[in-house]
């Protein structure tokens, strides 16, 4: 075969080939096109309106916060209600780490599955109060068997023989009881009773930020307002000393589903 026959042939087939490419280069892009249009109109009307009231919104009172947060439009579930608090602290700092435990006036509307390592003169009672669990040694073996089937552990003085064997399972998990938190005390009965009510623990994270659910969505604006100023109280009782300049930076409240509306804070 000649030369040139052999380039018309290739020519040929190089022709041919380029509407294939096209097309397949069309496709890629038209369905690009398509996904990006979609993906506009999954936009509920909802999550719209939200946006655009939570635009005009302003950082007012605990009470006017609760007020916006309640003019969005909910879901068909009732969400909870949680706070976030930017502090100017240094979370590296042992002194200026925040811990602890707090009872909301009107509660959170959630329980909690609490599990008690005490005596064996003190399960019954701690049950009677609330414990999903009770026991010593052999609730420790239960758990280093792999049950972990519970939100909060408290703990007698007497039983941190048994609970310290179980730091590397419970302590990942959040579950470490601790006396900071007020999960490590004499009187277990009314610590049992409290977190299995919704008593809550919270920990400063590490970029400085304090998150705790104040309650949820179905509650009255005066409960949830309550609730939010009982919280902004304990905080600023838990100053700590070394703290200088502006403690508390900024504070928003949010729905699981909402924008998040700011709270005014001197």
């Amino acid at each position: 075969m000649s030369e040139e026959n052999t380039t018309s042939v290739e020519a040929e087939a190089a022709a041919a080939e380029a509407p294939a490419v096209a097309t397949a280069t069309e496709e890629t892009s038209s369905w690009k096109s398509r996904l990006r249009r979609r993906r506009r109109r999954t936009r509920s009307a909802r999550k719209q309106s939200n946006k655009a009231l939570a635009t005009e919104s302003t950082a007012g009172t605990p009470a006017e916060a609760v007020a916006t947060l309640k003019r969005f439009k909910q879901p068909k579930f009732d969400q909870a209600v949680e706070c976030c608090i930017h502090l100017g602290i240094d979370p590296r700092q042992a002194d200026q780490q925040l811990r602890g435990a707090i009872t909301m006036p009107h509660g959170t509307g959630k329980t909690a599955r609490v599990v008690c390592f005490c005596g064996e003169d003190k399960i019954e009672a701690v049950k009677a109060a609330g414990a999903i669990e009770a026991g010593g040694d052999d609730l420790g073996e239960k758990i280093k068997g792999g049950w972990f089937d519970f939100d909060v552990a408290v703990a007698s003085p007497d039983m941190m023989r048994v609970v310290g064997q179980l730091g590397r399972v419970l302590g990942p998990k959040g579950l470490m009881p601790s006396p900071k938190a007020g999960t490590v005390t004499p009187d277990v009965e009314a610590a049992v009773s409290e977190f299995a009510a919704g008593k809550s623990e919270y920990r400063n994270d590490d970029g400085g930020n304090l998150h705790v659910v104040i309650g949820r969505m179905g509650f009255t604006e005066e409960q949830l307002a309550e609730n939010l100023e009982h919280f902004l109280e304990l905080v600023e009782k838990i100053r700590p000393a070394s703290v200088k300049g502006v403690y508390i930076k900024k504070c928003v409240i949010s729905g699981t589903m909402t924008p998040s509306v700011e709270v005014a804070v001197s």
